[in-house]
């Protein structure tokens, strides 16, 4: 082991100057050494040879060495092969049965040879250690070597300079180069192609500072081989010392770990891809809203699938038509619907902003993706693949400019319906798109494609309900002798399906005005339509001059026929000439009214039961109104929240309407813009009516002499 030392060797002895430091593997034999002369006789006895045969030099100098050391059997044998040796025969060699001093017999290996001095005396050397240590050690040795040699884990030893000294064939192999190659080389000189060897040769020097070994320490890099794969590696490193502790070098085992290493990162990867499909689970489709789930599924996939990401969809589906496969050689038109990007990038600008609609060639990927129904991939962008990318030239100078690298187009398809596209980008993630990431983006793009086609037929089922209320509406009110109105419906936020609020003004008999609104419970078309059938009943029996509960009796009847349904109804009857009104409630909300220097009042009425309930009698109050009085109708949508007590809202409305001289529009809105909130679930139908003298032409507000508000659509006030 001696060879491995260097000027860097630490020891417990101090060396001679000028002379390497002993080897300790001598002190390990414990060779004793005897000089015989020629008649046989112990002329000179080592301390050695005292601990081995147990006798001092004062007891063993001058005795015959065949009668002191062997047994009596032996000694004719002891004298024949001295005798042999000092005759010039050669020396001898062999493991030969030893007395002790203690009596017992010890197996000596021995090496004899004879000596000759100046004046041509004779004298025989005999060299000799314990068999049973000599044997140890040589299987120690022997058992050293091969396990180097033939171990399937790479070994290396290196000096105190970290200078290679002995490499094994694995080892070779493992880093792609011969031994001859690493021996006497430093560790940066002979793995010079690895990514980072000054923090292997500060672990293997503190390893050789403390003597702790550092085990496994992880480390990975691409070899000197001829493909110059990725490898990963286990390496260890342990002190070497001698018996006496003197520090000889460095030991290291390397453990290609590549295989393990691999499916590590593939069952991470794996977790990942799990972890990203349940985040899209929770994340897209939260609501029932087309911008907001396309951004959902953008947002999802950056960054973990892609660095840029869009959502378009075909723009037939958002009219309604049919898409049906095109040819390969037809243009697809598109509606971006959202953009997200895992940083600034010019590639963003590269993308169709949300809301704006494009139209892509037939040459264009993305215009395949749809078309075939299948994912198109383009592991590694050339700069040819740029114009089939992009939308225009523009695009594509700014796809150049922010170097991409990868392109995956994925098709939405619900329902066998394909309705648009996910296009991934990839341009700081140096890896490319693979089959992995093909069946990820088509995982994400199935569940969101669902979502998006929930919100799409969402979408065209709120704007048929919401076209058959407005439609249903009053749209024109005609003059109302001795009355000005003005109304307004606001529906309930996009996120909610339309209700069945309504309202009405309706011109009776002798001057007289109908006053009605209305709320069917429940929401969307069934509501609305229902909603259509109550204003109509209601419309007729206003010709016919009932009285405002026989009115509700009839309603109550024609309500109770139309399958679960149930409504609430204000019926007012307007007479000019009595200045006068007779009102009828259904389950409603009290009117609110308005006299000039009185504050606002809600009026105590009977509230009745809700239409559609049946039998149960209605009741009509007569309440004075005289020219500049007001009455305001609402429904629910107005004054009900989930965090308010009912009773605080409808204090606040009668706060509102405290100011009497403000114009009925200017009112309306007031009203609207203050108890309204932008996310209300819930639509609100609202009308105010101020009395006015017979033959009195309307001067307050935009309305004009029909007093009616031009505000949605000649006098609906739909807002």
């Amino acid at each position: 082991m001696g060879a491995i030392d260097g000027p860097g060797a630490a020891g417990k002895r101090p060396a001679t100057a000028g002379l390497a430091p002993p080897s300790g593997l001598l002190d390990v034999l414990n060779v004793a050494a005897v000089v015989l002369d020629a008649e046989g006789r112990v002329a000179l006895w080592s301390p050695q040879a005292e601990q081995l045969f147990g006798w001092s030099a004062a007891e063993a100098l001058g005795q015959p060495a065949a009668r002191l050391l062997a047994d009596t059997q032996h000694v004719g044998l002891v004298t024949e092969l001295f005798a042999r040796v000092m005759g010039g025969a050669g020396d001898w060699a062999g493991a030969f049965p030893v007395r002790h001093k203690d009596g017992s017999t010890r197996l000596v290996e021995f090496r004899n040879m004879r000596l000759q001095d100046e004046r041509g005396d004779l004298y025989a050397l005999g060299i000799a250690t314990d068999r049973t240590t000599l044997r140890q050690l040589e299987r120690d040795l022997a058992l050293s070597a091969r396990l180097v040699a033939q171990s399937p884990i790479g070994l290396a030893v290196l000096d105190t300079e970290l200078r290679y000294v002995l490499v094994n064939p694995t080892l070779e192999r493992i880093n792609g180069l011969p031994a001859s190659e690493h021996i006497g080389r430093g560790v940066r000189e002979a793995l010079s192609f690895l990514d980072d060897t000054e923090a292997a040769e500060s672990a293997m020097r503190q390893v050789l500072a403390t003597g702790t070994p550092l085990l496994e320490q992880f480390t990975a890099g691409r070899t000197h081989g001829g493909h110059r794969a990725e490898h990963a590696w286990s390496v260890s490193y342990y002190r070497l010392e001698d018996a006496t502790g003197r520090v000889l070098g460095l030991a290291t085992s390397v453990v290609d770990v590549t295989q393990s290493h691999q499916a590590a990162l593939e069952i991470a990867r794996s977790r990942r891809r799990l972890a990203l499909i349940a985040d899209a689970t929770v994340r897209i489709g939260t609501t029932l809203d087309l911008d907001q789930t396309a951004r959902e599924l953008a947002d999802v996939v950056v960054p973990e699938l892609a660095d840029i990401a869009a959502v378009d969809i075909l723009d037939s589906v958002l009219e309604g038509r049919p898409t049906l496969r095109s040819s390969a050689h037809e243009p697809a038109v598109f509606r971006a619907l959202a953009v997200a990007a895992a940083y600034p990038s010019e590639a963003v600008r590269a993308a169709d902003p949300p809301g704006d609609i494009a139209r892509y060639a037939a040459d264009r990927l993305v215009t395949q993706s749809v078309t075939t129904g299948h994912p198109v991939l383009v592991a590694h962008v050339q700069a040819r693949d740029i114009s089939r990318i992009a939308r225009d030239s523009n695009a594509a100078s700014l796809l150049t400019r922010a170097g991409l690298r990868s392109y995956l187009a994925v098709p939405l398809i619900a329902r066998g319906e394909v309705l648009g596209a996910l296009d991934l980008k990839r341009t700081r993630n140096p890896l490319p798109f693979n089959d992995d990431d093909i069946v990820l983006a088509g995982e994400l793009a199935a569940r969101a494609a669902v979502c998006i086609d929930n919100a799409r037929w969402y979408r065209n089922a709120h704007h048929t309900a919401l076209a058959l209320q407005h439609h249903l509406l009053p749209h024109h009110p005609p003059p109302t002798p001795g009355l000005e109105v003005a109304s307004r419906y606001r529906p309930a936020a996009a996120s909610s399906e339309i209700g069945g609020d309504w309202f009405d003004a309706i011109a009776g008999p002798e001057d007289t005005t109908v006053l009605v609104i209305g709320d069917v419970m429940g929401s969307g078309i069934n509501a609305a339509a229902s909603m259509g059938q109550l204003r109509t009943a209601t419309r007729t029996l206003a010709e016919l001059a009932l009285d405002p509960p026989q009115v509700l009796q009839q309603l109550d009847r024609t309500t109770a026929a139309l399958e679960e349904t149930i409504a609430t109804c204000v019926y007012v009857v307007h007479d000019p000439h009595r200045a006068q009104c007779r009102i009828a409630v259904a389950g409603h909300l009290p009117p609110v009214l308005i006299r000039a220097g009185q504050a606002p009042r809600l009026l105590d009425l009977p509230t009745g039961a809700p239409l559609g309930v049946g039998g149960i009698p209605f009741e009509a109050t007569t309440v004075a109104m005289a020219p500049g009085d007001q009455l305001v109708l609402y429904t629910d949508g107005l004054v009900e929240t989930r965090d308010q007590p009912i009773d605080e809202r409808l204090d606040l409305l009668l706060d509102l309407l405290a100011d009497t001289g403000r114009p009925l529009e200017e009112t309306c809105d007031r009203l609207l813009d203050s108890l309204r909130r932008h996310d209300d679930h819930d639509d609100v139908a609202l009308v105010i009516a101020r009395a006015r003298s017979l033959g009195q032409a309307v001067l307050d507000g935009p309305a004009g002499p029909s007093g009616c508000s031009p505000r949605g659509g000649g006098g609906t006030g739909l807002a």
